[in-house]
């Protein structure tokens, strides 16, 4: 079994496994997030980075099997020769008032990556919404303004974004380093 997975490998899973616009761009976003959060606590980049990259690999197959989301992923990557444990127990904790695993986030990349994934939906919703379209307009206080208001992206999970602080990054803080991060593919994602 592979203990760690390189980035051209990983992206040659996204590519087999995920072909619609909207779950390409957010496995991006989130991974250009986790590794802005891996740098800001001095943690593995790449390995943060690609457990971003990788964490919803199984949507498209489980889209109408939700509780096996996270769950599959790491069937996939197992399936490729892979056994990253630390990564598989993110990929599973994200989705765990989903998933059938019930395994729940305990480590600080496990509630990174659940804030982060859910930071992008915030984020995106918001661009969108705005005249300019423009992510480069986004602030920390309008980002928290709209997190304040439960029915501006009802779907999005603001326990796990408030969960940050478990990993020991207060909220504005996070919502800055998501806006930066985010910001830093702005052409890739047309925001």
């Amino acid at each position: 079994m592979k203990t760690t997975i390189i980035e051209n490998e990983a992206r040659e899973l996204v590519a087999k496994h995920l072909h619609q616009p909207y779950f390409l761009a957010h496995s991006r976003e989130t991974e250009v997030i986790m590794r802005a959060l891996a740098k800001h606590f001095g943690e593995d980049e790449e390995l943060w980075g690609l457990t971003g990259l990788l964490h919803d690999l199984d949507m498209e197959e489980t889209k109408d099997n939700i509780e096996k989301h996270g769950e599959r992923t790491c069937e996939i990557l197992e399936e490729q020769g892979y056994e990253i444990p630390e990564m598989f127990q993110a990929i599973k904790a994200h989705a765990e008032n989903l998933g059938s695993s019930g395994v729940k986030r305990k480590s600080k990349l496990d509630y990174c990556l659940a804030a982060a994934e859910n930071i992008t939906g915030l984020i995106v919703t918001y661009v969108l919404m705005r005249p300019d379209k423009d992510i480069a307009q986004v602030s920390v206080k309008s980002l928290n303004k709209k997190f304040k208001n439960k029915s501006f992206a009802a779907k999005i999970n603001r326990e796990f974004i408030d969960d940050i602080e478990k990993a020991g990054l207060e909220r504005s803080e996070f919502f800055q380093i998501a806006i930066d991060a985010m910001k830093s593919i702005a052409s890739e994602i047309e925001l």
